[in-house]
């Protein structure tokens, strides 16, 4: 059994997948901050500072109102927090459409590396045929 996990964890798929889901986590990081620090507060500029993720619905129906999401969650009042939605929802499309341009240019740079290794192979001097060689052997044998 020991020896059949050892065989498992050797596996190339499982090395892969347990580098990709670090890779993963480490760039989860990276997009965060470029969202958090960079991006929305771009989007706040343009908004005129709106702040989506403080927006809500006291359900408690408690007078006074609670001022702000986190004073009302402290209270443990039921909130409906349609404006931490909203902003998960911005985060998801900022993220989405930077991974998807990451995506697009490792592409890139993926074909660009293709065609430069197929342009030196079609330019690497091309070595005999299966005809020329089978000539050759003709040619030998007759001598």
């Amino acid at each position: 059994m020991l020896n059949e996990f050892k065989t498992f964890i050797a596996r190339g798929n499982v090395v892969d997948l347990a580098v990709g889901i670090i890779i993963g986590a480490a760039f989860t990081a990276i997009v965060n901050s470029l969202v958090g620090d960079l991006i929305n507060p771009i989007i706040g500029l343009i908004t005129g500072g709106i702040d989506f993720s403080n927006l809500f619905i006291d359900l408690s129906g408690a007078d006074p109102a609670y001022t702000s999401l986190k004073a009302a969650r402290d209270a443990g009042a039921p909130v409906f927090a349609y404006g931490a939605f909203i902003t998960a929802v911005i985060n998801f499309l900022i993220i989405a459409w930077v991974v998807f341009l990451l995506v697009k240019a490792v592409n890139k740079l993926k074909e660009a590396t293709a065609k430069k290794e197929a342009a030196e192979a079609a330019a690497a001097p091309a070595g005999p045929t299966e005809l020329d060689i089978l000539m050759e052997i003709r040619d030998a044998l007759k001598k």
